[in-house]
């Protein structure tokens, strides 16, 4: 056996090993020889460890070909968990891993391995993200849920791991932003409801806290739990709002009630100010609405409770002064009909009310409610009758200087020299300048009565007695008095001149004087006829120098003292200027002139 060779077939090229297997073999062989080995069993130790080699050589084959069917399969699995991981993930690659590898297996592996970690560090941080983010999620909707109590450990939540993508987390995300925003929504909504609460039950005077925790304890700031924002509560928070508000309107309404019933009751009895004061704010409550009020205190049910206690005593004490205040209206109401000179309700009918008033049988709101409507009615009245009622009383007032004009005409000394004459003068200028405007005043006194009673469909009365009546008997008894007048005014210009015509005879006895004659009638003519004012003057002062004349150029035999005498007081009592508007005074005074001449006067 020149050289070795291994149960394949191969030669082994190896030095060291043909060195130690020639070795052992030439120390075999020399063994051999030293025994006698036959040289068949040599072959067959030869052949053995052959055999054995082979067997040898075949298990390390075969180790080395399952080493590479494991390390192929790592290879695969490798690069299918990283493909697994990249669609997880949502992404096509990752930065510093080769698209295609080349070398051995080993070295293919060792470079897909480090992405490989790389890609599992990024799973695992997705998908702590994801548990972060679900966490949150299942939480904040278990709180509007109205579960506050879940427990939201991260660990508890299951991440499905089919979909990490960035897409996916991202969608969690905004669906934890949605829910966050809807939590600071409630949580303002709730701390909105609870501020209206505080701020009612301050206006109410109740306990608020008790309100809030019958609603939910975790409300309450002293429980130190998370608030409830279930839609439930959210619910209870604003019906609570809406029974205090409308316990708030209620009590509202209840003081306006009393504010008004103190009101009344105040202005029927005259209460002083100084007993309204405490009861002010009250009062003042009446024109506020309910969402004008936001002082603590103002509607407590003590402010309630005095303001009530303050009515009944008034009630009271209006029962009893019942009786004077009808007295007090039924004059205010007889003063108003009385300054308008309006009908005053009957007498039996107060007479009976008075009486029902005493037996308690009447209502005493009712009473004094249909008292003040019949005084406004009898205001509104007296108001619409005003302008009329202007135009009567000056029509009065004209009457009334109409009659004084009459007795001053008839008064014989009126043009007398004496202390005042010349007040009474100038009043009967101004009266007789009234006067003149009476038929006008009637006439507009007419028309309106008359529009006020088509538009009222009544009559209007002046101290029960219709005022149209008294009118037009006013004007058929003027009419009836100017044609007196006029009547009596033709009588005595018949009578005048009748005695002008004795005068004119007597002096053509005594002194033939056509001349002076003529002058004298036609002064008389013009009296009667009533000339301008300074016509009237003109004719005072012809009169007069007539009367001198007369006196001068009279016989002796009648100059007598008495004669005299009577001839300068009746020129005293011509020397003041009379109307000539009024007829009958200058007939009068052309009558006594007519007397004076015919008494013959002689100068001394």
């Amino acid at each position: 056996m020149g050289s070795f060779q291994t149960p394949l077939g191969g030669v082994q090229s190896s030095a060291l090993l043909e060195t130690s297997c020639g070795y052992l073999l030439q120390e075999l062989q020399m063994i051999w020889d030293e025994v006698g080995e036959d040289q068949f069993d040599r072959e067959k130790v030869l052949l053995d460890i052959e055999h054995e080699c082979l067997e040898v050589y075949r298990r390390k084959v075969d180790n080395a070909n399952t080493s590479r069917a494991r390390l192929h399969q790592e290879l695969a699995d490798s690069e299918a968990e990283f493909t697994h991981l990249l669609l997880l993930l949502g992404e096509r690659s990752l930065p510093g891993r080769p698209e295609k590898m080349s070398g051995t297996l080993k070295e293919q592996l060792d470079s897909i391995t480090p992405a490989l970690r790389e890609m599992r560090l990024r799973k695992d941080e997705r998908v702590r993200q994801f548990r972060t983010v679900q966490g949150q999620i299942h939480k904040i909707s278990a709180e509007i849920a109205g579960q506050p109590e879940f427990n939201d450990s991260s660990s508890n939540v299951k991440v499905n791991e089919n979909d990490l993508s960035l897409k996916k987390l991202e969608e969690y995300q905004n669906e934890l932003q949605r829910l966050q925003n809807e939590k600071i929504e409630r949580l303002q909504k709730v701390d909105k409801y609870i501020c209206t609460i505080q701020n009612l039950s301050a206006i109410l005077g109740i306990d608020s806290s008790s309100i809030i925790t019958k609603v939910h304890p975790s409300l309450n700031q002293l429980s130190g739990l998370s608030k409830n924002i279930s839609n439930a509560i959210l619910t209870k928070l604003d019906s609570t709002v809406v029974s205090l508000e409308a316990e708030k309107r209620t009590r509202l309404e209840k003081l306006h009630e009393l504010g008004n019933a103190l009101t009344n009751l105040w202005n029927l009895m005259d209460t002083p100010q100084k007993e309204r004061l405490p009861f002010s704010y009250v009062t003042s409550l009446i024109t506020v609405s309910s969402g004008e009020i936001s002082s603590p205190g103002s509607l407590t049910p003590n402010t309630i409770q005095q303001a009530e206690t303050e009515v009944k005593r008034l009630d009271q004490l209006k029962a009893s002064k019942m009786k004077e205040l009808f007295l007090k209206k039924q004059t205010e109401l007889e003063e108003i009909c009385k300054r308008s000179h309006m009908e005053i309700p009957s007498r039996p009918e107060m007479e009976n009310i008075t009486k029902l008033l005493n037996s308690g049988e009447i209502d005493h709101a009712n009473l004094l409610k249909s008292m003040d409507e019949q005084i406004s009615q009898a205001q509104e009245e007296a108001s619409s009758r005003n302008s009329i009622m202007e135009k009567v009383e000056k029509w009065i007032l004209a009457r009334d200087e109409e009659r004084w004009l009459e007795e001053y005409s008839r008064d014989e000394n009126r043009y007398s020299v004496s202390r005042g004459a010349h007040k009474n003068l100038r009043r009967a200028e101004r009266a007789r300048l009234m006067v003149n405007k009476i038929p006008a005043l009637v006439d507009s006194l007419i028309t309106k009565t008359k529009s006020w009673e088509e538009e009222r469909n009544k009559v209007f009365l002046y101290d029960e007695v219709p005022l149209l009546a008294m009118l037009e008997e006013y004007n058929l008894l003027r009419k009836e008095k100017e044609e007196e007048i006029q009547r009596q005014r033709e009588q005595k210009k018949l009578q005048v001149q009748g005695q002008a015509q004795t005068v004119v005879g007597q002096e053509n006895f005594y002194v033939p004087r056509p001349s002076t004659s003529n002058r004298r009638l036609s002064v008389l003519d013009r009296s009667i006829n009533g000339d301008s004012n300074s016509s009237a003057s003109a004719n005072f002062n012809r009169r007069l120098s007539l009367l001198g004349s007369k006196t001068i150029n009279s016989p002796p035999h009648q100059n007598t003292p008495s004669s005299i005498k009577e001839a300068k007081k009746e020129r005293r009592r011509l020397i003041k200027p009379f109307s000539p508007s009024h007829g009958d005074d200058m007939i009068d005074n052309a009558a006594s002139l007519v007397s004076t001449f015919s008494v013959p006067l002689y100068s001394p």
